[in-house]
């Protein structure tokens, strides 16, 4: 999800300049050469320093067809160093606040879906204007939820018993009118992180040594004082005596041996005043010291949205909570968050830092909710239940906008039940929707759902600038150019579509919660690429606000696709950094111009052949077979009106003049014109990789308006061509010689893999630099309806050196491998590596897919070929894992709570809970699958699944949703209870 490393260095020190000519013809797109005046500060395609954050001035004649760019790098100070840890310039946020002071996202409400924000973390108090920084903290996921529904009264004294049996005291000023205290207890360290339980667990641990200690000494003190006093003690009296000192002793010793610490019980109480419903909360047990963490002493909270407060659970811990309260008192919710991500998340979209502006996220007047969708029970992994939760709150607040950093692979793109949700949140709520591309990369198709493959959600790449790089990454030498992140997923989607939308500033250090013990920290991913973008697009979205201009999330999202500064000539490099490097200024300048355009978005279904039923949003030629022959593909386009959309004076009306252009005529051919109305059109292309070379190609169909082109693209159909190398000899070996890398290089190889084959052995050969280099190297296939088949290896190389990969592989499916060096690895050289790989296929075919023993019969027969050539076997088995099927003993269906689980237009969100019995006769490892649920997240019909895993005491053992966890079982009888969650009564029993 991300990686964190705190770097605090000197600063970049350097001092140069640096020059670069490029030819107009590397913009010859006529919808930009057509508005010059609008775009005159656009950057050329090759411009790829754009976005350092290094100053610069330019110099343009258009007349003698060149550009003439020269960057002034500033000399070192602590202004540039911490403009390159808290990042910028690079998308014009800082050129855009100079200019418009107030649009500093003042207005806007920014809906953080991650693992939580801890609002006391700094930066995160108040607005620029004064306001509440985060003005919600929610836990979608209920991993903090404590049943409270126990009631109990108190005594004369004014004591209750507590859900753990502790005797509490109540607050003689606290004020309940119905005298009902409804009593709740959890363990502590199921609200915390694990970096925090381990923490606590030395330090916890580190204080019961001591007492050990002191116990032991005094033990063996007693004994050895018995012992001095009574040398040979015969009495019977005396030896009983003895005998129990020395079991004393051995009793502390045993102690140390089988420590464990299971954490604090926290007990809950919850009241209502008479206005609200209020919680406290005794910590006793928490404490270090006796007479603190008492339940009277403790400040009630009511939820975060009323009063904004919120508490500490001790010193030692320092970990800030909220208390939410729902269901009439019956459930508290104690929010924590489960990682410094979501935190460090809003600190680069928002924080505001008064005494150090240079420090303030990217949209220091933007207030936050933060909705936590990382639960902490699967070790901060996002779920169903809390995604879904996270929309309802974002529509309930009001928000303009939604920051997901959070993703996984999927099977489907732009398919599933949050899919769908989300789309009903920018649709008919208006709401922006910005998530993370993914760090998979640098292989093609390694974009994450729901951000990288979901039409209604805008995927932000990570690109790092020189200044960053010198600042927050502490390099010794930086690069000249900026560059996108070598891990930073690329496109293109499974159905063809782009995958990065635009790409933003990957790297910040920003501030994290306080439990850390620190105030802010370095970490990068597309995870901070995407609040970056989408502190951005914050920015916009309060002077349109300021302006009185209604927003709309197409129109918004047209203006970032066409504004974005390109950053390479290559075409296929869109597949890396998506229509370019966000830029806030421009994006602000489109909207004024485009002001009385109307607010339409365009969708655009691709089919190949007539009436097969199956839509794309591209073309992706990928296997051999695709790449031998010229295809038609019939291109459906229609406009889509908001719903509120005047049918008179907007939709009857509509028309466009489009002109229909392509990226490369020699493979790509389109019509030239369509009359586009709001019934939508239809045309077909035709795409003729016959004479290209093996490779990756890309190219774009794009609809113009003929009359304004100024405006860029109305649609984009992309194509992507991977050719692939077929392979002719016998045994099949592919290899490729000579292959030159410097810091950020990629090379990708597409092959045809030969059927038959079961995995492949590669040797990669590295030699011609100096100092160590780190390289990753990727091998991905994809197959329809599945995940990506990813194997990827990161590997630091020596010169000379050669390493060789075995890795599996499915015959018949296209491989790319790809063999990159680490953006930042070698930085200090200027050494090119050289490589030579190597890569031979293997084949060992089962004639059955799975080896299985039935449990009727005692042996089974395993069969075998080899398909490539001859292979050496030496068979060997192990019965390791026996498979037992279960069906439900019982199944119950039930709305969920009508204030946390109902969606906006009044859908009410119900659960089937089904409960399965098993018995063990003898232990050992056991991992409950859901084969038709698991592995999948967001390509799912329902909303989430959750099991719960008990022993007959009713004991907790396990817990679990889209990935399964083992866990040891003794012998015994268990029961498993399946979770899950759905909007549709269409389930039957």
């Amino acid at each position: 999800m991300f990686s964190a490393a705190f770097a605090g260095v000197p600063p970049h020190n350097s001092l140069g300049t640096a020059i670069k000519n490029f030819k107009w013809q590397d913009l010859q797109s006529s919808w930009i050469s057509s508005n010059r005046e609008l775009l005159s500060h656009d950057f050329p395609r090759n411009f790829s320093v754009l976005g350092s954050q290094d100053t610069y001035s330019t110099s343009m004649d258009f007349n003698e067809g060149s550009y003439r760019t020269e960057f002034n790098y500033p000399s070192s100070s602590d202004s540039h160093f911490l403009e390159g840890l808290m990042p910028k310039k690079g998308i014009e946020a800082i050129q855009f606040l100079e200019e418009h002071p107030e649009y500093d996202g003042r207005g806007i409400t920014v809906a953080i879906f991650d693992s939580g924000v801890d609002p006391a973390a700094a930066g995160l108090q108040v607005t620029t204007d004064g306001k509440p920084k985060v003005i919600d903290v929610l836990d979608c996921t209920g991993s903090g939820d404590v049943d409270t529904s126990t009631i109990v009264t108190a005594d004369e004294d004014g004591f209750i018993t507590g859900a753990s049996g502790a005797r509490l005291q109540i607050n003689k000023e606290w004020i309940n009118p119905t005298g009902e205290w409804r009593v709740g207890s959890k363990l502590a360290f199921s609200l915390f992180t694990g970096t925090l339980i381990n923490r606590l667990k030395g330090e916890r641990k580190k204080k019961w040594d001591e007492k050990q200690r002191e116990a032991l000494t005094e033990a063996l003190r007693q004994l050895t004082e018995f012992d001095k006093k009574h040398l040979k003690p015969t009495e019977p009296a005396l030896k009983k005596a003895r005998e129990d000192l020395q079991n004393r002793v051995d009793f502390i010793q045993k102690q140390s041996d089988s420590y464990e610490d299971n954490g604090p019980v926290i007990d809950a109480v919850v009241w209502h005043d008479g206005n609200l419903w209020r919680a406290a909360l005794d910590t006793q047990d928490m404490e270090e010291e006796s007479g603190l963490g008492k339940l009277a002493d403790c400040t009630p909270l009511t939820n975060y949205r009323m009063e904004r407060k919120y508490g500490v659970f001790t010193r030692m811990d320092a970990c800030t909570y909220v208390l939410n309260i729902f269901d009439d008192g019956n459930v508290l919710s104690i929010v924590t968050d489960c990682s410094p991500h979501g935190t460090h998340v809003a600190g680069i979209t928002a924080a505001h830092h008064p005494e150090e502006p240079l420090l303030n996220g990217v949209a220091p007047g933007a207030q936050i909710v933060s909705c936590k969708i990382g639960d902490t029970r699967l070790g901060s992994m996002e779920m169903g239940t809390g995604l879904v939760r996270a929309l309802i709150a974002v529509v309930e607040t009001k928000c303009d906008l939604i920051n997901m950093s959070y993703g996984e692979p999927t099977s489907m793109p732009n398919y599933g039940r949050f899919i769908q949700l989300a789309e009903e949140v920018v649709n008919k709520h208006g709401v922006i929707f910005v998530s993370s591309a993914g760090n998979n990369g640098p292989s093609l198709t390694t974009v994450g759902a729901p951000g990288g493959t979901s039409s209604s959600i805008l995927s932000v790449g990570a690109y790092v600038t020189p200044s960053m790089a010198a600042s927050a990454h502490s390099l010794v030498e930086t690069p000249t150019e900026g560059v996108q992140y070598t891990w930073s997923s690329r496109g293109p989607t499974a159905d063809g579509d782009i995958g990065v939308t635009l790409s933003a500033l990957g790297g910040a250090v920003a501030p994290v919660p306080k439990w850390t013990l620190q105030p802010r920290m370095l970490m990068n991913g597309t995870s901070m690429s995407s609040p970056c973008a989408c502190g951005g697009i914050a920015l916009v979205l309060s002077a349109l606000k300021a302006e009185g201009r209604k927003i709309s999330p197409h129109v918004v999202r047209k203006a970032l696709e066409n504004t974005a500064a390109p950053v390479h000539d290559v075409p296929e490099e869109t597949l890396t950094i998506g229509r370019g490097l966000l830029q806030v200024d421009r994006a602000y300048k489109y909207l004024q111009t485009c002001e009385e355009l109307p607010p339409v978005h365009y969708t655009v279904e691709v089919g190949r052949g007539p009436n097969t039923g199956v839509t794309f949003r591209g073309v992706y030629l990928r296997e051999a077979y695709d790449c031998r022959q010229a295809s038609e593909w019939n291109i459906t386009v229609k406009p889509q009106f908001p719903e509120d959309a005047d049918n008179l004076n907007q939709v009857v009306p509509f028309e466009e003049r489009v002109k229909l252009e392509s990226g490369n005529l020699s493979w790509l051919k389109c019509p030239e014109y369509l009359l586009l109305t709001n019934n939508g059109r239809s045309f077909n292309i035709v795409v003729d990789p016959t004479g290209l070379k093996d490779g990756l190609h890309y190219a774009e169909v794009v609809g113009v308006d003929s009359e304004a082109p100024w405006r860029g693209p109305l649609f984009r159909i992309p194509v992507t061509i991977c050719k692939p190398l077929e392979l002719k000899t016998s045994p099949p070996v592919a290899s490729f010689s000579n292959l030159s890398f410097v810091p950020g290089a990629i090379e990708r190889r597409f092959i045809s893999v030969p059927e038959g084959t079961t995995w492949a052995e590669a040797t990669l050969k590295m030699a011609g630099f100096d100092t160590p280099r780190r390289f990753y190297v990727n091998a991905v296939q994809l197959v329809p309806k599945q995940r990506p088949f990813v194997w990827s290896s990161f590997v630091n190389f020596q010169s000379p050196s050669s390493k060789s990969f075995a890795f599996p592989l499915i015959g018949g499916v296209t491989m790319e491998l790809t063999i990159a060096q680490f953006w930042s690895s070698g930085n200090g050289s200027h050494i090119p590596a050289t490589a030579d790989v190597e890569i031979e296929y293997h084949s060992l075919l089962g004639v059955n897919n799975e080896v299985l023993i039935k449990g009727s019969e005692g042996t089974a027969r395993v069969d075998v070929k080899a398909a490539l050539g001859s292979e050496t076997l030496a068979p060997s088995a192990t019965l390791k894992k026996v498979r037992v099927a279960y069906r439900p003993v019982e199944a119950k269906v039930a709305p969920l709570s009508a204030l946390r689980d109902k969606l906006t237009d009044g859908r009410q969100i119900n659960a089937l809970t089904l409960t399965y019995k098993f018995s063990l006769a003898e232990g050992g490892n056991v991992t409950p699958r859901i084969p038709i649920l698991n592995g999948r997240m967001y390509d799912n019909e329902f909303e989430s699944q959750f099991y719960m895993l008990c022993d007959s005491n009713k004991r907790v053992l396990s817990m679990g949703d889209v990935y399964p966890v083992g866990v040891k079982l003794s012998k015994g009888d268990y029961t498993l209870l399946l979770h899950i969650r759905f909007s549709q009564l269409h389930i039957q029993l």
